[in-house]
């Protein structure tokens, strides 16, 4: 039997911060797939323009999808009742998200397959909505988590949710989503600025500077909109390594407390900087055509937005808000230690392994794609 050398409390907040890597990892390079797609009929006005859209992505989406599969497989595995309730709970919302989803490979591999104007626009459209869509969704997830989420457990553990797809898009989980689309479309469009030529090239830094300028004014106009919210706190003494029992604990809300967070650990202020920085950023080095400078500036900014979310709350996770004290928290909706230990040494093996095996192919596949090498190669999209 292997042995367990880390105590609950810290495998707890390791696999925390393993979750939030997943997820940072998806948004950061699945996002720039998203983007692409969500700017496919702005920025390519011919067909020659859009297969040079599709050709900076076609190799890489499907790796870079893995980043969410993992991430809900460490949902499934390492927070089971976070598993539960939210793909019961936002289960017609993921089916828009997966129906959304399957339109990108069909998409990226049927539109060239007819030589037919109006087939292909069809699929652009398709794959517009294939990015443009759960890049919104996953947001307004986002904006439903901070506000709280209608659900409770019986004695046996059983989770009911109580909500509807219409209640999710509430006005602030809305604006949480075009925060979400916004860095999306920003992530997509210095992705496209860097790796594609010519006017698409030029287009998509346009697009991207003023998706860059309108994250700003949308992650500031959602944290002025937390202030509002109720957030929760909890009311009664924490238990950080006993068993997996969110029904035990007392949680009360209050106005406010997802912000006041920041000044009970004043070094997670960074990651709102890095989201305000990061944006700001890209949209100064695009205006300066530093195109590859400027995905990092926005990967940067991914990076703190989505972090942003994650710190604010902890160590809520999900929280409810019909039964507050049923919230789910690091310390009371994990697996047990033997489980996230063994996950542990699992992702310490295997996470490198990927993490190398990406970046060649990304060395591989450097380059700008262009027209002729889109006409020469009758492998392109």
């Amino acid at each position: 039997m292997i042995p367990i050398l880390l105590d609950y409390e810290t495998l707890r907040v390791l696999w925390w911060l393993l979750l939030g890597v997943l997820l940072i990892g998806f948004a950061i390079m699945d996002g720039f797939d998203l983007g692409a797609g969500a700017l496919l009929p702005f920025v390519a006005r011919t067909d020659s323009e859009r297969r040079i859209v599709l050709n900076t992505i076609g190799p890489v989406w499907e790796g870079n999808q893995v980043w969410l599969i993992t991430g809900g497989g460490a949902i499934f595995a390492a927070w089971p009742p976070l598993y539960a309730v939210s793909f019961s709970g936002f289960y017609l919302a993921m089916l828009c998200v997966l129906l959304a989803l399957i339109l990108r490979p069909v998409g990226i591999k049927f539109r060239s397959k007819i030589e037919s104007a109006g087939w292909r626009v069809w699929w652009d459209w398709a794959i517009f909505i294939s990015g443009a869509v759960p890049s919104l969704i996953f947001g307004v997830a986002v904006g439903n988590a901070l506000e709280g989420v209608p659900f409770s457990f019986d004695a046996d553990m059983r989770a009911t949710y109580t909500g509807s797809l219409i209640e999710l898009l509430n006005p602030y989980a809305l604006l949480c989503g075009l925060v979400s689309l916004a860095m999306i479309v920003t992530q997509g469009g210095t992705w496209l600025a860097a790796k594609a030529d010519g006017p698409v090239a030029e287009r998509a830094r346009t697009y991207a500077t003023f998706a860059a300028l309108a994250t700003i004014a949308l992650f500031a106009a959602g944290g002025l909109a937390t202030a509002f919210i109720d957030g929760y706190r909890f009311s009664s003494v924490i238990v950080t390594d006993g068993a997996s029992n969110p029904t035990t604990k007392e949680v009360a809300l209050q106005a406010g407390v997802w912000l006041a967070n920041y000044s009970l650990r004043p070094w997670t202020i960074l990651a709102p900087v890095l989201g305000f920085g990061g944006s700001a950023l890209a949209a100064i080095l695009l205006r300066l055509n530093r195109s590859g400078l400027a995905f990092a500036g926005s990967s940067i900014a991914t990076f703190g937005i989505v972090s942003t979310a994650g710190v604010s709350m902890f160590p809520f996770i999900l929280p409810s808000s019909t039964t507050p004290n049923h919230s789910l928290t690091v310390w009371d909706a994990s697996s047990s230690q033997g489980t996230l230990w063994i996950m542990l040494i699992a992702a310490l093996v295997f996470v490198p392994i990927i993490l190398a095996y990406t970046a060649w192919v990304y060395r591989v596949l450097w380059g700008k794609v262009t027209d002729a090498d889109v006409r020469s190669n009758d492998a392109s999209y």
